[in-house]
């Protein structure tokens, strides 16, 4: 079997999507759970591909779908498009997640008369690595370095953010940032033992940014 790319992962997404959509599943009738919904359309996606291709799968320990293209996978309601992913490090704010998202965003409906559920995919989204910091926060820290400011100013930002640093860390950030600015973001992350990925801003501006590819968007 051929070996999984990014670009063949984007295009079976796309084709899985529109099968998706139209596909009709009991096991889903009245549930409301999230994340059970997120483990069903995951599974299903990982089973279709293995089917197809040979690739590395992800495990508790990789933390991600598909390590050896470090893309993971969410799905979201697109009644509130955002997930949890784990809290590494505070510099994944400012400089990307370090791994891609593939995220697909439905929309739930239950028929009562067949006791099914359908998942109409409205939208799935590629967010490249390098575009899956915050969006505020990239944005104040290159508005900083456009003006002219120095390492004080990008460490007063940081706690203005309340970016969960210390001095030294901030310190060292502020120093990588003036040697290596980071590229705008595109997800609004919030501070949690867990971060909180958001979404909204992703499907607004899909294929509109460099880094954020729609792959699928369902017919109006």
């Amino acid at each position: 079997m051929p070996i999984l790319t990014i670009e063949t992962l984007c295009s079976e997404a796309a084709l899985f999507s529109a099968v998706e959509s139209r596909h009709l599943e009991p096991l889903l009738y009245g549930i409301t759970d999230g994340k059970a919904v997120g483990t069903y359309l995951e599974q299903k996606f990982r089973l279709y591909l293995k089917g197809r291709y040979e690739f590395v799968e992800g495990n508790s320990a990789s933390g991600i779908d598909f390590p050896g293209l470090l893309v993971d996978v969410k799905v979201t309601s697109i009644k509130q498009p955002q997930s949890s992913c784990p809290f590494r490090s505070a510099r994944q704010k400012i400089f990307g997640l370090g791994y891609s998202l593939l995220i697909f965003v439905y929309e739930k409906t239950d028929n009562s008369l067949n006791k099914t559920a359908n998942l109409n995919i409205l939208h799935t989204i590629y967010v490249s690595s390098e575009r899956t910091a915050d969006f505020q926060m990239t944005r104040g820290i290159r508005n900083i370095l456009e003006n002219e400011g120095n390492k004080d100013d990008l460490i007063a930002f940081m706690f203005d953010r309340n970016l969960p640093v210390d001095e030294i860390e901030a310190t060292n950030i502020a120093d990588e940032i003036l040697g290596n600015p980071p590229l705008q973001g595109f997800l609004t992350i919030s501070n949690a033992l867990q971060w909180r990925l958001q979404y909204s801003r992703v499907i607004e501006r899909a294929s509109q940014e460099e880094g954020v590819i729609t792959v699928y968007r369902a017919n109006p």
